[in-house]
């Protein structure tokens, strides 16, 4: 009897550690996310799963072109691409992005300015200075985006972490470039 009972509480001891663990793991390191919507088409896909690194915004910096997810409200978190970091000017003309006067390769929007007809996939926009502790975010689908041309810069610190790990559907599993 004594020995069903010391195993009853080996087991419940296991899945204590097993629940802190996975709390301490999804609050701390990594996070699940589902993308809402099509702003970041064609890169991503409404209802793509995503794992958040939360790591990689605490011990490394956020670099131009990552895709980061933050607190856009007290409900919503958006996932967007980092286009200007603190002290940028950004400039788009004639659908080609300037930062701080040099021209930017965005190989992620070749496929949609070969499939848009009327007109450019980016309308012309001047940020004159990216604010001290603030990024400058776009969506990939520009025409359908609600990114800092909309909402302003967002502060770093509502930044989750970066993603770029797709783990559902199981045919687009992987890295997103």
């Amino acid at each position: 009897m004594a020995k069903k009972k010391n195993e009853w509480l080996e087991w419940i001891k296991a899945l204590a550690i097993a629940i802190v663990l996975a709390v301490v793991i999804r609050s701390f390191f990594f996070a699940p996310i589902v993308v809402d919507g099509q702003s970041m088409m064609p890169t991503l896909k409404d209802q793509d799963h995503m794992i958040v690194n939360k790591i990689g915004t605490r011990i490394g910096d956020i670099e131009r072109f990552d895709i980061v997810v933050f607190h856009a409200t007290e409900e919503k978190d958006y996932i967007k691409r980092v286009i200007g970091l603190p002290g940028d000017r950004i400039e788009y003309k004639d659908d080609t992005l300037y930062v701080n006067g040099q021209p930017m390769d965005e190989p992620y929007l070749e496929q949609y300015k070969k499939e848009v007809i009327d007109g450019p996939l980016t309308e012309p926009f001047v940020v004159e200075e990216v604010p001290e502790g603030e990024l400058f975010v776009m969506g990939d689908n520009r025409r359908f985006s609600k990114d800092s041309r909309h909402i302003g810069t967002i502060s770093i610190e509502e930044v989750m972490g970066k993603t770029s790990l797709i783990y559902w559907p199981l045919n687009e599993i992987g890295i997103v470039e």
